[in-house]
């Protein structure tokens, strides 16, 4: 743990208290919109559908709020983006308990995930400026903050779960607080990055969107297969808790998974560099599909939180690894536009796979069947994720490996 004592010295302990916390209510919208909307209207998959409109709003517009963080800086994109999200979640709320029509309700959803602040990925853009080029803290904050995300996919899940068994109408209104108070905060922080100066005459302009993709496009179709698994897993936990005639736990198996990945993303700075990102990545995607596999023949609660705990194992190294691949492989001026691709391509991923995962259970348990052969669906996601590995081409072929480069 000595390599992280030097992360509260470049930002500060409130730096890393409200980037935790506000990124929170990201871990909490997918679940708790898929619980909400399966709740009020008795469809599983019309909560996969629910989930897919968030994830597909967070898609088209997070890249958008990266571009614009680059441009005029953090602190304002992060400001207006904290406010209208509060408001976008609470409307969802007021959709799906007042019975509002489909198309409505996932217009809604759709506005609730475009607005929801980009704390992950701007936090790593701080991250990189604060350590300036140096791998030890680089490499300890990329490691920090994959344990963040992770942890908060462990809380974010967890509190749904607790507020769904209490009152799940609620579950939304408490990720709009969390964000209107800690968004802001992290919004407002010091460390927030500038707005870029003014292009001087005869420079080349900053590298678009499309351009950007280019340069990262691996390990965008990496978290693409990543962002699968999580919603079609999300999917089945949730048809598993409902035959089970406990669909509000779905949210507290769920956050099993996070416990394993929490741990080991912080082990991956002690990993050696001979152990390159190609291979920790290809390890993570090959072994979160033999642990699914396995989960198919699972029938109680404890077996698939079983399961989701040895899938969590694989998850941390690969989505740190993920992340870090990306912000190498970032043009200059746009690593912001690159980290926020990397939070577009994972929520498609998860439209997708809680769309399929989500008909798949249903279907399941219409016909009678096994609701745990829903975990077919995360598997063949996490084999696309180990195969994107293979197309990972490590930048500056013939330097010497660098902890997070492959």
């Amino acid at each position: 743990m000595r390599r992280y004592a030097v992360l509260p010295q470049l930002a500060g302990w409130w730096f890393l208290v409200a980037g935790a916390l506000a990124r929170l209510p990201v871990a909490m919208t997918p679940l708790g919109v898929m619980l909400l909307v399966t709740t009020t209207t008795g469809s599983v998959a019309r909560g996969g559908l629910a989930t897919g409109a968030s994830s597909l709003g967070t898609a088209a517009l997070a890249p958008v709020q990266g571009r614009l963080a680059d441009r005029f800086g953090q602190r304002r994109v992060l400001l207006v983006a904290s406010a209208a999200s509060a408001a976008a979640l609470v409307t969802v709320t007021l959709a799906a308990v007042q019975g509002w029509a489909l198309p409505a309700l996932l217009l809604a959803c759709a506005a609730a995930g475009g607005t929801a602040p980009q704390v992950g990925p701007l936090a790593r853009v701080r991250w990189l400026s604060l350590a300036r080029g140096r791998p030890a803290p680089t490499s300890a904050a990329m490691s920090w903050e994959g344990m963040v995300d992770e942890t908060t996919f462990v809380l974010g899940p967890a509190l749904v779960g607790v507020v769904a068994s209490v009152r799940p109408e609620a579950t939304l209104l408490v990720a709009a607080a969390v964000v209107a108070v800690f968004g802001t905060a992290f919004a407002v922080h010091p460390t927030a990055t500038p707005p870029r100066p003014p292009r001087a005459q005869g420079t080349p302009p900053a590298p678009g969107v499309a351009a950007v993709l280019r340069g990262v496009v691996a390990p965008t179709l990496g978290m693409v297969g990543l962002g699968a698994f999580f919603g079609s897993s999300q999917a089945a936990v949730t048809g598993v808790a409902t035959a089970l005639g406990r669909p509000g736990d779905a949210g507290l198996l769920y956050a099993v998974m996070g416990i394993g990945s929490a741990v080991t993303a912080l082990a991956v700075v002690a990993l050696p560099a001979r152990i390159d990102a190609r291979a920790r990545w290809f390890v993570g995607g090959a072994g979160l599909a033999v642990v699914m596999l396995g989960a198919l023949t699972v029938t109680t609660g404890p077996g698939t939180a079983l399961a989701l705990l040895l899938a969590g194992v694989f998850i941390g190294p690969a989505i740190v690894t993920l992340f870090a691949v990306a912000g190498d492989l970032a043009p200059a001026g746009a690593v912001a536009t690159a980290m926020t691709l990397m939070v577009s391509a994972n929520v498609v991923g998860v439209a997708i796979g809680a769309a399929v995962g989500g008909a798949a259970a249903e279907a399941l348990a219409a016909a009678g069947d096994a609701p745990a052969l829903a975990f077919v669906v995360p598997a063949v996601a996490a084999v696309v994720l180990a195969l994107t590995a293979l197309l990972h081409r490590p930048a500056g072929a013939g330097a010497a490996p660098h902890p997070y480069r492959g």
